[in-house]
């Protein structure tokens, strides 16, 4: 069949899956000292390669954006010395991850050192001789079998992997090497890197170095029953010449992301008291460098701090969180008292519509903050005193002649309490009102997290192919406040289910959907109320279940952070509370299911490994319902990571549908 002009002229210009290839967004903002100008990381999807890519670029005020190195290499993590004459930032241009300085007298860049293993968390010594930086250290060990009598040249299989590590594997990680991440030195002239820790604890997180270079704040958990208290991680300081470690804070409960003040009497800090709820809001703290004196500055926020920084002349504190769905950049002064700035901070969720933005502050209190946008990824916006512009517009080239969804907030009613509810409404290119479409209603994850107004190319590619799209922030999503959150404490799921209806209901009466087109899909605790609704109702003619829990009590034991899901989502063991595991398992209610039922998940995915998906297609298979499998190839959790992954995600899922579209 050939297509007419006109048709391919409509493709052209609404969104298509190949486009996925061709998206860029800006992040990793670094302004220079002085102000003048930034640095940022300008992510691009490698088609050659199937993965994203970052190259560093200038940025300024006025808009203009510039190559900084011009190298074909992927670059990340850029981070100024404290005069601005240098650079910091990490490359594989050499063929493997490295530390690098670019040098702004010369223009010139070159590698430092010859690291084994890739470096992070990147932070200058205030006098700018040298650079820590955290990165994996191996430890060799020998295995504790080794088999006799073994022919020279014989072919034997490999030998077994002996496991005996508390957390053994990690999503996105895979399997656990032996060793820890340790903190290091190195000159910022280049040489050999010098180890500062060597224990048996992971230590890292962001490295801050004390006003007078002798020190390195940083942030783990150094407990012997570490295993058995996940969530409480302490800051400490390192001596850099005897590598001894002293506490600086302890308390029951998560700290991290040390900040050091320009002045160097305090270290600003992201932790909260642990409650044993399943969410927790983080706050942000200040205390002296010693550790007295520690203070929360933002108790009376009921959302979580996101991200941090000084302003210059450390007086304050220039913070971000969401607020409904909306990244917000806020300051707040040593006594708590904050002032919200601007919103739509975030953009870099580019898959589906989740909260998360970079920014950085210097200058005069200048800020360079990613900017969140429901028809682009993140751009960057550039804040002076009230000032707000944005600096760049990456995907004009790719996006600025497409008809995209244009998205609208939706609000209603909870039928289980009366409660306010939020979401939003993608309506497909040239939308007419008069006219019935098919609906998806597509679901978050977390389940702690939230959707907002902001760019999804799922949700973009669903609206072209003629849906209207529905997602919403049902209870038990975050930037609602402490209580909204923990409806769900160990009640996952429950009234949510009821929330998602009620937002179906509510798009329903506007008069332009067809009700015997409804299509429902999420993805991971999306996916696990996907597979719950499709137990407790048969309003929907399809749907798609993406990496889910179908059986809590299996998912426990087999998750990569068993340790914490047990104790923070659940009463205790699970063989000691096994009517509340399965009372809220999908799988407890198979027996109910006739909706055509696909799953799709990543085969290396650890979080909620695929053995939960093979559970729930089989036991799909023996009750008889329609149903199909995905297995997505090099995924893990984040189908996203690679480009093509998240085309076939997309690309199966429309299929689904619309095989299971209403012959009417």
């Amino acid at each position: 069949m050939t297509l007419s002009a006109s048709a391919v002229a409509q493709t052209e210009r609404t969104l298509q899956l190949q486009n996925v290839f061709d998206l860029e967004y800006a992040a990793s903002p670094a302004l220079h000292p002085s102000g003048d100008y930034g640095v940022f990381v300008r992510q691009s999807m490698d088609i050659k390669h199937d993965q994203k890519t970052g190259r560093l670029w200038t940025v300024k005020p006025n808009g203009d954006i510039r190559p900084l190195t011009g190298d074909s290499a992927h670059e990340w993590s850029p981070v100024w010395s404290p005069d601005g004459k240098r650079l910091a930032f990490i490359s594989d241009a050499s063929g493997s991850p490295q530390i690098a300085i670019y040098w702004t007298d010369t223009g010139k860049h070159a590698v430092v050192g010859e690291l084994t293993q890739t470096p992070s968390s990147l932070s200058w010594s205030p006098n700018g001789d040298y650079i820590a930086f955290s990165q994996f250290t191996p430890i060799k060990s020998a295995a504790p079998v080794s088999l006799p009598g073994k022919p020279e040249g014989a072919d034997w299989t490999a030998p077994p992997q002996f496991v005996d590590k508390d957390n053994y594997r990690y999503d996105g990680g895979g399997y656990v090497s032996d060793g820890y991440q340790q903190i290091y030195v190195i000159s910022a002239e280049g040489g050999t890197a010098r180890q500062i820790t060597d224990d048996e604890y992971n230590s890292g997180g962001d490295l801050e170095w004390s006003a007078d270079g002798k020190q390195i704040y940083f942030s783990a958990n150094r407990r012997s029953d570490a295993f058995r208290q996940p969530m409480n991680s302490e800051i400490y300081a390192v001596q850099v010449d005897t590598g001894q470690v002293r506490t600086l804070t302890d308390r029951n409960g998560p700290d991290g992301a040390p900040k050091r003040s320009p002045n160097g009497d305090w270290l600003a800090f992201i932790g909260n008291d642990d409650n044993g709820m399943s969410s927790q809001i983080s706050r942000l703290y200040v205390m002296s460098v010693d550790g007295t004196q520690s203070r929360v500055l933002t108790s009376e926020l009921d959302r979580s701090v996101t991200g941090f920084a000084w302003d210059t002349d450390g007086e304050g504190i220039y913070f971000t969180y969401d607020d409904k769905g909306v990244g917000q950049l806020a300051r707040t002064d040593l006594d708590g008292d904050y002032e919200p700035l601007t919103d739509r901070v975030g953009g870099l969720s580019y898959g589906r519509p989740y909260g998360g933005g970079d920014f950085s502050v210097a200058g005069d209190d200048q800020v360079l903050y990613t900017l969140s946008n429901p028809l682009r990824p993140a751009d960057l916006a550039w804040w002076d005193d009230g000032d707000n512009r944005q600096v760049t517009q990456l995907n004009e080239d790719a996006l600025g002649h497409k008809q995209l969804a244009q998205v609208e907030e939706i609000t209603y009613k909870s039928s289980v309490d009366g409660r306010d509810l939020q979401g939003w409404i993608a309506y497909p290119p040239n939308f007419d009102k008069d006219k019935k479409y098919p609906l998806i209603l597509e679901i978050h994850g977390g389940p702690h997290t939230n959707y907002g107004p902001r760019f999804s190319v799922e949700v973009q590619l669903y609206a072209a192919a003629g849906y209207v799209v529905l997602y919403t922030n049902p209870r038990g999503s975050t930037s609602y406040g402490d209580d909204f959150a923990n409806e769900i404490h160990q009640n996952y799921p429950s009234h949510d289910y009821d929330d998602l209806m009620d937002g179906v209901d509510a798009v329903i009466d506007k008069g332009f959907i067809d009700e015997d087109q409804l299509y429902v899909t999420g993805g991971s605790g999306g996916g696990v109320l996907t597979a719950w609704i499709v137990g407790h109702t048969d309003r929907f003619r399809a749907a798609v279940v993406a990496k889910p829990v179908i059986n809590w009590y299996s998912f426990v034991l087999t998750a990569d952070m068993y340790n914490y899901f047990y104790q923070y989502w659940f009463p205790g063991l699970p063989w000691e509370n096994l009517e509340q595991y399965m009372k809220h398992s999908p799988i407890s209610y198979v027996g109910n299911v006739t909706t055509p039922t696909m799953l799709l998940t990543g085969e290396q995915d650890y979080r909620t490994p695929i053995s939960e998906t093979e559970q729930y297609y089989q036991a799909l298979k023996l009750a008889g319902v329609e149903t199909a499998m995905v297995r997505i190839q090099n995924s893990g959790h984040s189908i996203y990571a690679r480009p093509s992954n998240l085309m076939n995600k997309v690309a199966y899922i429309l299929y689904w549908f619309e095989q299971h579209k209403s012959d009417d």
